[in-house]
């Protein structure tokens, strides 16, 4: 089996590692209640998704 020739000290180690972060979800204006909405998603404020009603959402009272 391979073996390394030499240790790889913690700073070479993590600087590797520099990109292996989360990503903060990119959000979007809904094009009917303007409401912040994730990419690709339907809306969670009025269920319309391309301007077109993809879920019925119930009436608050």
């Amino acid at each position: 089996m391979a073996h390394p020739k030499s240790k790889i000290s913690k700073t070479r180690r993590d600087k590797r590692r520099t990109h292996y972060k989360a990503q903060e979800p990119s959000l979007t204006t809904c094009s009917n209640c303007g409401s912040g909405k994730l990419m690709h998603r339907v809306c969670p404020e009025c269920g319309f998704y391309r301007g077109q009603m993809a879920i019925e959402k119930a009436a608050t009272v």
